[in-house]
Protein backbone atom coordinates (compact mmCIF):
# COMPACT_ATOMS: atom_id res chain seq x y z
CA UNK A 1 0.00 0.00 0.00
CA UNK A 2 1.25 3.33 -0.61
CA UNK A 3 0.37 6.66 0.34
CA UNK A 4 1.63 10.28 -1.46
CA UNK A 5 0.63 13.85 0.62
CA UNK A 6 1.48 16.67 -0.73
CA UNK A 7 2.07 20.25 1.39
CA UNK A 8 0.28 22.72 -1.28
CA UNK A 9 0.97 26.64 -0.09
CA UNK A 10 -0.72 29.45 -1.33
CA UNK A 11 1.10 33.03 -1.54
CA UNK A 12 4.73 31.88 -1.30
CA UNK A 13 7.50 32.09 -4.48
CA UNK A 14 7.21 29.54 -6.59
CA UNK A 15 9.20 26.68 -6.14
CA UNK A 16 12.27 25.98 -8.37
CA UNK A 17 13.44 22.68 -8.20
CA UNK A 18 15.94 20.77 -10.47
CA UNK A 19 13.84 18.53 -12.58
CA UNK A 20 15.86 15.35 -11.55
CA UNK A 21 14.18 14.22 -8.30
CA UNK A 22 15.30 14.85 -4.25
CA UNK A 23 14.82 12.64 -2.00
CA UNK A 24 15.28 13.00 2.06
CA UNK A 25 15.14 10.05 4.29
CA UNK A 26 12.28 10.91 7.13
CA UNK A 27 11.57 8.14 8.80
CA UNK A 28 10.84 4.65 9.20
CA UNK A 29 8.31 3.58 11.79
CA UNK A 30 7.54 -0.19 13.01
CA UNK A 31 4.28 -0.69 14.39
CA UNK A 32 3.32 -3.30 17.00
CA UNK A 33 1.98 -6.02 14.51
CA UNK A 34 5.83 -5.38 12.84
CA UNK A 35 4.27 -4.02 9.68
CA UNK A 36 6.37 -0.54 9.04
CA UNK A 37 6.46 2.53 7.19
CA UNK A 38 8.83 4.23 4.97
CA UNK A 39 8.47 8.01 4.67
CA UNK A 40 10.45 10.80 2.23
CA UNK A 41 10.35 13.97 1.27
CA UNK A 42 10.95 14.65 -2.45
CA UNK A 43 10.90 17.28 -5.14
CA UNK A 44 10.65 17.46 -9.18
CA UNK A 45 11.29 20.61 -10.65
CA UNK A 46 9.23 19.76 -13.93
CA UNK A 47 6.12 17.11 -12.03
CA UNK A 48 6.76 14.50 -14.04
CA UNK A 49 6.80 11.94 -11.29
CA UNK A 50 4.86 8.98 -10.69
CA UNK A 51 3.65 6.12 -13.02
CA UNK A 52 -0.34 5.56 -13.65
CA UNK A 53 -1.53 2.16 -13.52
CA UNK A 54 -2.03 2.27 -17.43
CA UNK A 55 1.77 3.16 -18.00
CA UNK A 56 2.72 -0.06 -18.97
CA UNK A 57 4.27 0.06 -22.48
CA UNK A 58 8.04 0.35 -22.49
CA UNK A 59 10.06 1.54 -20.77
CA UNK A 60 7.58 1.10 -17.90
CA UNK A 61 6.50 -2.92 -18.65
CA UNK A 62 6.56 -5.21 -16.01
CA UNK A 63 9.63 -6.55 -17.51
CA UNK A 64 11.47 -3.43 -18.07
CA UNK A 65 14.18 -1.77 -15.84
CA UNK A 66 11.92 1.14 -15.44
CA UNK A 67 8.68 -0.61 -14.37
CA UNK A 68 9.20 0.50 -10.46
CA UNK A 69 10.15 3.69 -9.94
CA UNK A 70 11.36 3.62 -6.36
CA UNK A 71 13.69 1.31 -5.53
CA UNK A 72 14.50 0.78 -2.01
CA UNK A 73 18.22 -1.33 -1.79
CA UNK A 74 18.09 -3.90 1.35
CA UNK A 75 21.89 -4.09 3.09
CA UNK A 76 22.42 -6.01 6.42
CA UNK A 77 25.44 -4.65 8.96
CA UNK A 78 27.28 -8.31 8.77
CA UNK A 79 30.73 -8.53 10.61
CA UNK A 80 31.00 -4.62 10.89
CA UNK A 81 30.59 -3.96 6.95
CA UNK A 82 27.34 -2.71 5.27
CA UNK A 83 26.71 -5.63 2.96
CA UNK A 84 24.06 -5.15 0.21
CA UNK A 85 21.36 -8.21 -0.24
CA UNK A 86 21.04 -8.30 -4.07
CA UNK A 87 17.01 -9.80 -4.29
CA UNK A 88 16.23 -12.06 -7.39
CA UNK A 89 13.14 -12.49 -8.71
CA UNK A 90 13.56 -15.09 -10.65
CA UNK A 91 14.66 -16.85 -7.69
CA UNK A 92 11.08 -15.85 -6.05
CA UNK A 93 12.52 -13.26 -4.20
CA UNK A 94 10.71 -9.87 -4.07
CA UNK A 95 12.78 -6.57 -3.95
CA UNK A 96 11.55 -3.36 -1.94
CA UNK A 97 10.61 -2.00 -4.90
CA UNK A 98 7.28 0.35 -5.44
CA UNK A 99 5.26 2.06 -8.24
CA UNK A 100 4.36 5.73 -6.85
CA UNK A 101 0.91 6.56 -8.08
CA UNK A 102 1.40 9.72 -10.79
CA UNK A 103 1.31 13.46 -9.33
CA UNK A 104 -0.36 15.91 -10.78
CA UNK A 105 0.58 19.26 -10.48
CA UNK A 106 -2.01 22.13 -9.49
CA UNK A 107 -1.69 25.80 -11.18
CA UNK A 108 0.69 27.10 -13.88
CA UNK A 109 4.23 25.62 -11.76
CA UNK A 110 4.90 22.47 -12.69
CA UNK A 111 7.24 21.91 -9.56
CA UNK A 112 6.19 19.20 -6.83
CA UNK A 113 7.21 19.15 -3.48
CA UNK A 114 5.70 16.37 -0.75
CA UNK A 115 5.78 13.35 1.56
CA UNK A 116 5.84 9.91 0.21
CA UNK A 117 4.68 7.13 2.67
CA UNK A 118 5.43 3.07 1.71
CA UNK A 119 3.18 0.80 3.52
CA UNK A 120 5.49 -2.22 3.83
CA UNK A 121 3.89 -5.72 5.08
CA UNK A 122 6.94 -7.28 4.86
CA UNK A 123 10.98 -5.42 5.69
CA UNK A 124 13.69 -7.84 6.72
CA UNK A 125 14.82 -11.04 5.22
CA UNK A 126 15.50 -14.47 7.39
CA UNK A 127 18.70 -13.72 8.37
CA UNK A 128 21.39 -14.27 11.17
CA UNK A 129 22.31 -10.59 11.23
CA UNK A 130 19.60 -8.25 12.82
CA UNK A 131 20.57 -4.84 11.54
CA UNK A 132 19.87 -3.46 8.43
CA UNK A 133 18.96 -0.50 6.44
CA UNK A 134 17.25 0.93 2.97
CA UNK A 135 19.72 3.10 0.26
CA UNK A 136 16.50 4.35 -1.24
CA UNK A 137 16.41 6.03 -4.97
CA UNK A 138 13.28 7.83 -7.10
CA UNK A 139 12.91 7.68 -10.65
CA UNK A 140 10.60 10.38 -12.31
CA UNK A 141 8.63 9.29 -15.87
CA UNK A 142 12.01 11.50 -17.72
CA UNK A 143 13.89 8.57 -16.20
CA UNK A 144 15.50 10.92 -14.08
CA UNK A 145 17.26 9.35 -11.09
CA UNK A 146 16.71 11.20 -7.91
CA UNK A 147 20.08 11.18 -5.20
CA UNK A 148 20.38 8.34 -3.07
CA UNK A 149 19.28 8.36 0.55
CA UNK A 150 19.60 5.99 3.53
CA UNK A 151 17.45 5.13 6.20
CA UNK A 152 18.34 5.12 9.44
CA UNK A 153 19.90 1.85 11.13
CA UNK A 154 17.28 -0.66 11.93
CA UNK A 155 16.78 -3.56 13.95
CA UNK A 156 14.98 -6.57 13.82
Amino acid sequence: MLFISMGLVSCLPEANYPIEPVIKFIAFDISEDNTAVLSIEFTDGDGDLGLNSSDILPPFCSTCDHHFNLMCEYDELRDGEWTHIPLVPAQGQVPFYYRVPRVNPSGSNPALKGVIEIAMNTWSLQSEYDTLRYRITLEDRGLNLSNEDTTIVILK
